[in-house]
């Protein structure tokens, strides 16, 4: 059965996603041993992730043009090769595979593809950004209970679940976000104290209400606020490296006392988060979650901005990157 798939493929590198990457056409093939079909339908957006890999400053991948593009998707199995159960035919899945997602169709390894409740923007939330929301907080975070924990981003795809998490887990929640929208959001789910930094110093709020308190930090920004949460860690407080927006592209040069002069007398640390090396704890993140939505402890925020085909993306990744987001980026795969 002949099927056309439409891809977006990276076909030089560059610091513009829109410039760096062309639509291709091609049949979209069958399943093979062990594989299956998808039909896509949301495309998850991570706009730093876009940039970085057209800037070839992936750590665990080369980028070679022509390169496909991104990476979470939701959809719907059509076919499946030899060794799949064909009762799998029909089946609403998630993936997360890299270069398979910005495309109509993705053929994909069957254990790959996950079963989820429904292929809806608000699943897609949840796999891979709520995981990873939760494997951080307490995989590597150690979240515990009563603890004034800060985020960064904190009305992001990521931080909005992170949020609604440790505010599940009973904690002071400092959310930090850029914009009346976004505080207004925050503010409506029970965050204790909301930090826009557009209209107050997030230094300052530290300085005066959380000198020295801070528990667990969450940070996805980086950038010179960096060092101002490091050096307020409290005792045995942990930040937790979720990425680095702020210097997605070359960073200025820092010059700066030794971190473990800042650590060693607090027993604070500061550690990385990397979704991919936490792999083995992904399926029962992913059955906690979906319990928490079911029984309405957390809602996955997608942003209300309508993005509409393979077109659409490259303005889906430059929106995301300009902040303007409240919740998961999401575009729409089905006939628009």
């Amino acid at each position: 059965m002949m099927r056309e798939n439409r891809r977006i493929v990276i076909h030089r590198l560059g610091e513009s996603f829109a410039d760096c990457t062309s639509i291709v056409r091609e049949d979209c093939g069958e399943p093979g041993p062990g594989e299956v079909l998808v039909r896509n339908h949301y495309a998850g957006i991570n706009g730093v992730y876009d940039q970085m890999m057209c800037l070839d400053r992936v750590e665990h991948a080369t980028v070679v043009p022509p390169a496909d593009t991104g990476v979470e998707a939701v959809g719907v199995i059509e076919a499946v090769g030899e060794g799949v159960p064909a009762a799998r035919v029909g089946e609403t899945v998630a993936t997360v595979n890299v270069g398979h997602a910005y495309r109509l169709w993705q053929i994909c390894a069957a254990e790959t593809a996950l079963p989820v409740e429904e292929a809806s923007p608000e699943v897609l939330a949840l796999v891979p950004s709520g995981v990873s929301a939760l494997l951080a907080l307490t995989k590597v975070g150690n979240m515990a209970r009563g603890e004034t924990v800060l985020i960064t981003a904190a009305a992001g795809g990521l931080g909005n679940v992170m949020t609604q998490l440790a505010l599940a887990a009973g904690n002071h929640v400092i959310a930090v976000c850029g914009g009346e929208r976004k505080a207004a959001w925050l503010e409506s789910i029970g965050v204790q104290r909301v930090v826009n930094y557009r209209q107050e110093k997030l230094d300052d709020v530290i300085d005066s209400e959380y000198r020295d308190r801070l528990d667990l930090v969450m940070d996805s920004v980086g950038g010179q606020g960096f060092d101002r949460l490091v050096d307020n860690l409290a005792p045995l407080g942990r930040l937790v490296v979720c990425g680095y927006t702020s210097d997605r592209l070359p960073p200025e040069q820092v010059l700066a006392e030794r971190i473990y002069t800042k650590l060693y007398w607090k027993a604070a640390s500061i550690r990385g988060f990397m979704n991919y090396r936490f792999a083995a704890h992904a399926a029962a993140a992913r059955a906690e979650l979906f319990t928490m939505r079911r029984e309405g402890r957390i809602r996955p925020l997608v942003d209300v901005r309508r993005f509409c085909g393979l077109e659409d993306v490259a303005t889906a990744v430059e929106y995301l990157l300009s902040g303007g987001n409240l919740g998961k980026v999401v575009v729409d795969l089905r006939a628009c």
